[in-house]
C-alpha cells in the first residue's frame, strides 16, 4: 500500500509522529535573507544544498596555511531565551563561543555551520535564531555556509531548543600564536566582557531562580534593567578586535575567558616555567557578578572558577607593545587595560593566578 493510502486510511505518517516538514521548509525560506548577509567572496552556491562550499583557492596567498576549527554551544543560556520568548540574540552568542576560540591562535574566521534542535519547528523562531547567527557571523567576519534544523518530538518539549555550531579559520604557520611565543615580562591585557556571556548559567539560574526566588521580569536597580534583559545580553565577539591587534602590534597569545574562569583559561596559554599574575584591583566586575555572588552566598573563588568576572578575552603582548595595543582597542570602542604580567613560575604549580582585591 502506498504511503498516501496509508495516511488516508488513518495509518502512521511523519507528521503524525510530530515532524512537520512543511514548517521546516518555511523556516528555510525565512532564514535565507539573513544567511545572504554573511556571504564572503569565497562562498559558492546558496542555502539549501547538502554541503556548504568554500573556494579554498583563496588560501593560495598563504605560504603555509593552517586551518583552525572549533565547535561549541551556548549551554543553558537557551533556557533564558525560551522563557523570555526572545530568539534573535542566542545565535549571536553561538558565533562568539565558536569564533572567539578560533581567533585565539591568530586565525581569521572563514566560515561556520550551525545545528538547531527543536521539539517543534516554529518557522519564525528558527528564523530568528538564524538571524542572530548571521548577525554574529558579520561581526566575526565569517560566512554562514550551512546548517541543520532537526525536529525531535517526544524528546524535547514543543518550545524547547538547543543550538550548536562549528567554525573554521586560517592562520599563516609562522604567525601562529600560543605559549611558545610568551616571554617573561610580557604584559597581560584584559578586554571587558559584555556581561556573563554564555558560561555559568547553570549556577546563575540555580542561585537567582531557585535560591533567591527572582524572576526574569524583576527589575534590578543595580543592573538598571530587568534580570531577563541582563541575562540575555549577547556575548561580545572579539574576533575582529583580536585580528586588528595582530595587524597593528606584536601579540604573543590570546585567551578566551569561558567555562573555567579567568585563571584557568589564561593558564592554558602560559608555557611551562612561566606564570601569569593578574591583579584584581585593575578592574571592577559588573553588578551582575556581585548579584550572583551575594544572592547565592557564592565564595569568590567559586565565582572566579565559573564566571568571567568582567573579562571576556585577554591578550599577552610584549611590554613595548602595550601602548599600541590599548590604542587599537580604544579606537575600536573596546574597554581594555593592563591587568597583569608574565613572571617566572618558581615553585608555583599553577600557570596563572589572581591577586589583590577588585576595585570598588
Amino acid at each position: 500500500m502506498s504511503s498516501q493510502a496509508t495516511s488516508a486510511a488513518g495509518g502512521a505518517s511523519y507528521a503524525s509522529a510530530g515532524v512537520d516538514i512543511e514548517a521546516g521548509d518555511r523556516a528555510v525560506e525565512l532564514m535565507k535573507e539573513w544567511v545572504k548577509k554573511t556571504r564572503r567572496p569565497e562562498v559558492l552556491g546558496g542555502i539549501g544544498g547538502f554541503a556548504g562550499l568554500f573556494d579554498a583557492s583563496a588560501l593560495k596567498r598563504y605560504e603555509r596555511p593552517l586551518l583552525a576549527s572549533a565547535t561549541d554551544g551556548v549551554g543553558t543560556k537557551v533556557d533564558i531565551a525560551r522563557r523570555l520568548g526572545v530568539y534573535d540574540t542566542i545565535g549571536h552568542d553561538l558565533v562568539a563561543m565558536v569564533m572567539d576560540d578560533i581567533v585565539v591562535c591568530g586565525a581569521e574566521p572563514l566560515f561556520m555551520t550551525d545545528y538547531i534542535c527543536v521539539g517543534k519547528v516554529h518557522p519564525e523562531r528558527v528564523a530568528a535564531i538564524v538571524k542572530g547567527i548571521a548577525e554574529g557571523c558579520v561581526l566575526a567576519g565569517c560566512a554562514l555556509v550551512g546548517g541543520e534544523t532537526a525536529e525531535h518530538p517526544g524528546l524535547l518539549g514543543e518550545d524547547d531548543f538547543d543550538v550548536a555550531g562549528a567554525g573554521t579559520g586560517v592562520v599563516e604557520a609562522d604567525r601562529l600564536l600560543g605559549p611558545e611565543r610568551i616571554r617573561t615580562g610580557d604584559a597581560v591585557i584584559a578586554m571587558a566582557s559584555s556581561g556573563l556571556h554564555s558560561n555559568g548559567y547553570s549556577l546563575v539560574r540555580h542561585v537567582l531562580f531557585d535560591r533567591a526566588g527572582m524572576n526574569l521580569e524583576t527589575r534590578v536597580e543595580e543592573l538598571g534593567r530587568t534580570l531577563g534583559e541582563e541575562l540575555l545580553e549577547p556575548t561580545r565577539i572579539y574576533s575582529l578586535d583580536c585580528l586588528a591587534l595582530t595587524r597593528t602590534t606584536e601579540v604573543h597569545a590570546f585567551s578566551h575567558i569561558t567555562g573555567g574562569g579567568l585563571a584557568a583559561n589564561l593558564a592554558r596559554v602560559v608555557p611551562d616555567g612561566l606564570h601569569a599574575v593578574v591583579d584584581r584591583s585593575t578592574w571592577a566586575p559588573g553588578a551582575v557578578f556581585d548579584l550572583v555572588g551575594t544572592a547565592g552566598q557564592v565564595e569568590r573563588l567559586e565565582l572566579e572558577k565559573t564566571l568571567n568576572m568582567g573579562v571576556g578575552m585577554m591578550a599577552v603582548v610584549p611590554a613595548d607593545s602595550v601602548d599600541a595595543a590599548l590604542t587599537t582597542l580604544a579606537d575600536r570602542g573596546l574597554d581594555a587595560w593592563v591587568a597583569g604580567e608574565i613572571t617566572e613560575r618558581g615553585d608555583r604549580t599553577e600557570g596563572a593566578e589572581l591577586t589583590g582585591d577588585y576595585a570598588s
